[in-house]
């Protein structure tokens, strides 16, 4: 199974960049892990939210498969601890879903097309964390679970 993540817009910060190339790598040890990075819509001061959500899911939508599992990453979504998301991950590597597809939206979410193709619904935290922050927590996330599921010493119980 591989795992995708998309991502809206690029991030310039140094640290972000730097935290979340140490899990990018270390993450391919496990399995086959891509980063989608959609670009992040320009002009949005003449769009409204609902058109700025349409097209960042038009931007979504060129880059999955109907075959793909698509889980997005709001706030409305289910919480995990680390070792119930472990499962979670272990059940879709078990189920023979070839992507596995977390996406990370914009500031205003995901347009209603977006939430009606999503298979499900993950949330970080009860907290609101900036779109650049989420990548980095998520990533470790997705790189402890693998920890876990291997019994490695990574999580410490």
């Amino acid at each position: 199974m591989k795992i995708s993540l998309i991502l809206n817009g690029k991030t310039e910060d140094d640290y972000i960049l730097k935290g979340f190339s140490v899990y990018e790598k270390r993450l391919k040890h496990y399995l086959a892990f891509e980063i989608i990075v959609i670009p992040a819509l320009k002009n949005t001061k003449a769009l409204s939210i609902e058109q700025q959500k349409k097209k960042e899911g038009e931007l979504i939508f060129k880059e999955i498969q109907s075959s793909d599992k698509l889980i997005l990453l709001d706030e409305n979504g289910k919480e995990f601890k680390s070792t119930e998301f472990a499962d979670f991950v272990q059940k879709e590597m078990n189920s023979g879903i070839k992507n596995l597809v977390f996406v990370v939206g914009g500031p205003y979410g995901f347009s209603d097309e977006v939430y009606k193709r999503a298979n499900g619904k993950i949330s970080l935290s009860k907290m609101t964390f900036s779109h650049q922050m989420v990548r980095l927590f998520f990533v470790e996330q997705i790189y402890r679970a693998m920890t876990i599921l291997k019994n490695e010493p990574y999580h410490h119980l």
